[in-house]
């Protein structure tokens, strides 16, 4: 009877644990996250783990791992999760594409076919590994109910309102624009599983529908089909989600008053001060492997309250370093259960460790939740959209008041469109107060007129690229900029696609730019002579993404550097600069290298946003600018930019470049060259397209008339030049005894008309001396005598006018018209 009572009431506060955790009776959990083989997800992984035991989040975890058979022999991180290997997608089976985020539905399909762990449970919540959990995640708590998920709003997800979710499912009018969190009842997810793995596979098949215009995806590359394989599979199945935007957060937004996030989404960079986060930089990192080594520590909660005095947006500073430092305890944690050395006492260890950091990261409820409905739907899509996770962009170029930039600003503007670059754009255009007088080009593009420095003020120094940055100090002294990067570019460029800071990990303090090897003065004398710190010259250019902060202080050094190499001609030697000129053309390129360096702004140099036509492409780089600075070629056809200095093809009708040759003519045999071609190719065709809808929106006439009004120009031209040269054939005969006779007559022969241009003359005299007496006559006769005669005079004159133009034959009637 003893024993009975103590296994009662152990079974009955095993029971009560059992309920606490798992709700028995009502409900069981269990959550998943998708990763793969490779330090990237590993620090995720411990980010993940450390936050999920700290939140009291209830029920088992599982770490979906996709790797190939390849991976998983040097992979070290098994054990940093509970885990269920998965066969790799990131390279499809079938297709050959290359798609990582297909393994998120691929692994929870394989999970759901092939775990024990999927036959005994009742909700499963799904997660990206880049997120923070800061409480319980209780779908009976959130309202969620077999047939109804709940899911997180994702307002960028405009496909669910056009062509894309008519083309992609049958039920288009229930697409809901959700992700990032999932929490599903295990019947409705068995049924929409293998949906959301063929709608994925669907959506990134449909290139012709990858634009941001359709998508919103900023790339326009297909990044997030995945994303839209979940929205038009559950559409497919009849599921309608219960939709929030209260319980997610990125870091860096303000969440809303008196609601608390369970989630702290990291995807995109976040700063704190002067202190930035961006994971994108921490790609190939192995800190889980380093002992001792955490992230840059953000600041302390007290720092906090000096940077930010406003509640709310302090309020969201504080999401941001909690962020941070959880994710630094857990790898914290994951060292010492590594059996790493014992770390050195710091300030910021103390504070990890401190009941003050215990007490910030409780596990968290998440308050008042605001739903959306269809009734609110609108309203909050619009406050979603307006907190939209991407930072600010705003595109720059700096041309002058020519032909040669006009035509060159017509391409870039073009492409810019084309490529779905997000912001806005701008021109700085440099010219003098006389050549605005006559220029033509201002409707060319978005445009900021910056005074031009092409002959220096002091100096008389003429040397026109100090305008670039001249003009963006312009620029920034005297616009009121809301974006937080600036991506700026050289006008003899084509976009084939976005350049974002967040794709290209881009940050304060650390701007992006393609590599310029030949600057080769960063390593010798003149970065010595020229900058405090020559060890941060950076050899790049061309395309440059910085953050706003940081543009701010450079843009002045840029400027002043750049005077300042000009200066120097002693060191414009080839040996010193790498100017084939040796004439210090490049000074502007030496003035940014320098001026970043006085700053200590490293870069960080990516040879996939840029190329030169005519040069060989890596091989499976999506280059995302052609900079046709350079002469290139293809077969016989050419392009040369320097050839179209001065020639309006902007202002001349249906002027264009010639026509490169069809692709369908290259040698496919040499795939290199092949590819090289092709490419080049594309940049002339982007050229010439750009000025034919340029000129159509113009309102050219059709090109048949055109061609008709040409060549009745080039006819009239002739005319006038031939009149002109029997003029002064006859003038150079009367006054002159010498004549050549091996010169042709260019008067065509007349055999019953005046001979000579003297001839001529004199008839022209005999006329006039007979009008003079008709008009004596008349003084004399009557007033109705004298009409008659005046009438019989005017007469006279146009018969010999006809005759005048009779003189010359054929060109009679075109000398008419003229």
């Amino acid at each position: 009877m003893e024993k009975l009572v103590i296994w009662v009431t152990f079974l009955c506060l095993f029971t009560i644990r059992l309920s606490e955790c798992y709700k028995v009776g009502e409900a069981r959990i269990h959550t998943l996250f998708s990763t793969e083989c490779n330090n990237y997800f590993d620090w995720q992984t411990v980010g993940i783990m450390h936050s999920y035991r700290k939140s009291g989040h209830p029920g088992p975890i599982t770490r979906l791992l996709s790797c190939t058979e390849e991976q998983k022999r040097q992979y070290r991180g098994f054990d940093l999760a509970p885990t269920m290997e998965v066969p790799s997608m990131s390279r499809h089976p079938i297709t050959g594409d290359w798609y990582p985020a297909i393994n998120k539905p691929a692994g929870v399909l394989h999970w759901l076919k092939h775990s024990a762990d999927a036959k005994n449970v009742d909700w499963v919540v799904i997660l990206d590994a880049d997120m923070i959990i800061r409480g319980p995640i209780l779908p009976w708590e959130l309202g969620a109910k077999k047939g109804r998920p709940v899911a997180q709003y994702y307002g960028y997800l405009i496909g669910c309102d056009n062509l894309l979710a008519q083309l992609h499912t049958k039920h288009p009018e229930l697409c809901d624009k959700v992700g990032g969190l999932l929490v599903y009842h295990i019947d409705d997810l068995r049924a929409m599983a293998p949906f959301w793995l063929s709608k994925t596979e669907e959506v990134r098949e449909d290139r012709d529908h990858w634009a941001t215009n359709i998508t919103g995806d900023i790339y326009g590359t297909g990044w997030i089909s995945e994303m839209y394989g979940y929205s038009f599979g559950a559409a497919e199945v009849g599921l309608s989600h219960r939709i929030t935007d209260d319980l997610m957060i990125y870091p860096g937004y303000i969440p809303r008053k008196d609601v608390e996030p369970l989630l702290l989404h990291y995807g995109l960079p976040f700063a704190v001060g002067n202190w930035s986060f961006t994971k994108l930089d921490h790609h190939e990192d192995g800190i889980v492997y380093d002992c001792e080594r955490l992230f840059p520590e953000p600041p302390y909660p007290r720092e906090v309250k000096i940077i930010e005095t406003d509640p709310g947006k302090r309020r969201g500073l504080m999401l941001s370093i909690e962020c941070m430092n959880t994710l630094n305890e857990g790898l914290l944690l994951h060292h010492i259960g590594r059996g790493c050395p014992k770390p050195k006492w710091t300030r910021y260890l103390s504070f990890l460790k401190s009941r003050t950091f215990a007490e910030l990261t409780q596990p968290k409820s998440p308050g008042r939740i605001s739903w959306i409905t269809e009734e609110t739907h609108e309203e909050q899509e619009m406050v979603a959209e307006a907190r939209k996770p991407y930072p600010k962009i705003h595109t720059v170029f700096s041309t002058e008041c020519t032909p040669y930039f006009d035509w060159q600003t017509v391409g870039l503007m073009h492409s810019f469109r084309l490529s779905g670059q997000p912001g806005n754009i701008t021109r700085l255009l440099s010219c003098t107060d006389e050549e605005l007088k006559n220029y033509k080009g201002h409707d060319l593009a978005p445009t900021h007129y910056v005074p031009s420095m092409s002959v220096h003020p002091l100096t008389g120094d003429r040397y026109p690229a100090i305008n670039k940055p001249a003009g963006v100090l312009h620029w920034i002294n005297h616009v009121q900029i809301d974006a937080e990067y600036i991506v700026i570019l050289d006008a003899d460029m084509i976009m084939r696609g976005t350049i974002t800071p967040w794709e290209f990990k881009a940050a304060r303090g650390r701007p992006v730019s393609a590599p310029y090897g030949y600057l080769i003065g960063c390593d010798n004398i003149l970065a010595k002579l020229h900058t405090r710190n020559p060890q941060a010259c950076d050899k790049v250019g061309g395309v440059i993404i910085m953050h706003i902060d940081d543009l701010r202080k450079f843009a002045l050094y840029w400027l002043l550097k750049t005077e300042e190499v000009r200066a120097d001609r002693e060191h414009y030697a080839t040996n010193i600069t790498g100017d084939i000129y040796q004439a210090g053309w490049i000074s502007e390129m030496y003035g940014y290298s320098f001026g970043a360096a006085e700053l200590n702004l490293r870069h960080r140099i990516d040879g996939s946003i840029m190329m030169y036509p005519g040069y060989a492409p890596k091989r499976d780089v999506n280059y995302r600018v052609f900079h046709y600075g350079l002469v290139y070629k293809v077969g016989n056809w050419s392009f040369d930019k320097g050839l179209w200095r001065n020639i309006d093809l902007v202002n001349n009708c249906w002027a264009k470049f010639p026509d490169p040759p069809d692709p369908s003519t290259l040698d496919i045999t040499d795939e290199g060259a092949y590819h090289r071609d092709l490419l080049s190719l594309e940049c002339g065709r982007t050229l010439n397209d750009a000025l034919y809808l340029h000129h159509k929106r113009r309102n050219c006439p059709d090109a048949r008339t055109q061609a008709i009004l040409d060549r009745a120009a080039v006819n009239k031209d002739k005319a006038l030049r031939k009149f002109r040269k029997i003029i002064e054939n006859d003038a150079t005969r009367n006054g002159s005894s010498e004549s050549s006779d091996s010169q042709e007559s260019l008067v065509p022969p007349a055999s019953d008309q005046f001979s000579s241009f003297r001839t001529w003359v004199v008839v022209l005299w005999v006329v006039s001396f007979l009008g003079f007496l008709a008009l004596m006559a008349t003084v004399f006769a009557g007033r109705r005598k004298r009409k008659t005669k005046g009438k019989h005079h005017k007469s006279k004159k146009r018969l010999s006018y006809s005759g005048l133009f009779d003189l010359h034959g054929k060109n009679a009637e075109l000398c008419d018209k003229l």
